[in-house]
């Protein structure tokens, strides 16, 4: 079996660490998780080196779309990690796609659906509790702004990791916050949100795109100054009291968008009630921690769950914290 893996960042020799740390991370960790595959992996010449884990490193100078579309046939297989915003992951999977190579995930039809928050509402307002979400035009503003008297969430419809995520509540910080959406996203339009109370967490799962099994609930560590949020990190395994109830509607999620497949994750809000946030159709940064937990390789079982198999038990140990900064630091607790 042939694989190619890669990462947007370290693909593209993004210099930033904000936006490269959880990048590194999470190749690194796939590359030792499928290093009995012949397996190949993509890095620029400008990124920071990565351990190859007995997987053959391609340093690359050309632009990566171009690159794919010269020598991604050469592969049985291609796991791409990448952003939705800017549909940067739907574009990749789809010019794979285009390409006759299977992708370890989902389907491009599924991943444009999921890039766009709006779209993954729509998709399953009938089926999973969403919150209440109204899809806000940059020629509205000001019609909306007039309403917002108590506190809402700006966000992009196609943002990743809480970029320009923002409390408001009132008509000058929307309209703020609208400003700092528009300069991260190219669609027409943003989201404005019911704010909900409650934890952030996130549930990682493994689908063969019929069935789908929860493999744990994360704790997300998000901080908020003068209304913004930022993602610095989480913990697993997180204990809830709505636990069960959060896995089963992540996994009723799943399993009503067509061509998920793989390991996804699925953001929510949880206290006495569970909301859904969003569906992220790719590898997430739990990844990291969770293959270091699971009774089973994570990377080999992501490659079965494309053939349509699923592991028969899942049991986790310990418990692992995960904090974002210039890299990604696990602490092992116990």
């Amino acid at each position: 079996m042939n694989i190619l893996v890669f990462e947007y960042a370290t693909s593209m020799g993004v210099k930033d660490p904000a936006l490269t740390a959880e990048g590194q991370a999470m190749l690194n960790s796939i590359t030792m998780d499928l290093k009995q595959f012949n397996t190949s992996f993509l890095i620029s010449k400008n990124s920071v080196p990565i351990k190859s884990n007995h997987c053959n490193p391609i340093i690359i100078e050309d632009d990566l779309t171009e690159w794919i579309d010269n020598n991604i046939s050469f592969y049985d297989f291609c796991l791409p990690i990448a952003p939705e915003e800017d549909f940067i992951l739907y574009k990749l999977t789809r010019l794979i796609e285009k390409n006759g190579v299977e992708v370890i995930g989902s389907s491009s039809d599924a991943v444009y659906t999921c890039s766009d928050k709006y779209l993954t509402y729509q998709a399953l307002k009938s089926e999973v509790p969403i919150i209440p979400t109204v899809k806000v035009f940059w020629d509205d503003i000001d019609k909306y702004a007039k309403k917002i008297l108590t506190k809402h969430v700006v966000k992009p419809a196609d943002g990743v990791s809480c970029s320009a995520v923002q409390v408001v509540d009132s008509p000058e910080s929307f309209k703020k916050a609208a400003e700092r959406v528009k300069d991260v996203t190219k669609l027409p339009y943003f989201l404005l949100q019911d704010w909900v109370e409650g934890d952030s967490v996130s549930v990682s799962l493994l689908t063969n795109g019929e069935k789908t099994i929860p493999l744990s609930l994360n704790k997300q560590n998000n901080s908020q100054e003068n209304g913004i949020i930022t993602y610095n990190g989480g913990a697993i395994p997180f204990n809830h009291p709505n636990g069960d109830k959060a896995k089963n509607i992540a996994k009723k999620a799943i399993e009503s968008l067509d061509g998920v497949k793989g390991y996804v994750g699925v953001d929510m809000i949880i206290k006495d009630e569970v909301h859904l946030v969003e569906v992220n159709s790719r590898i997430t940064t739990p990844y990291v921690a969770l293959r270091q937990m699971l009774n089973f390789n994570l990377g080999e079982a992501l490659v079965a769950s494309i053939k349509g198999y699923l592991p028969s038990e899942v049991k986790l140990e310990g418990e692992i914290q995960f904090h974002k900064k210039d890299s990604l630091q696990l602490k092992v607790i116990n």
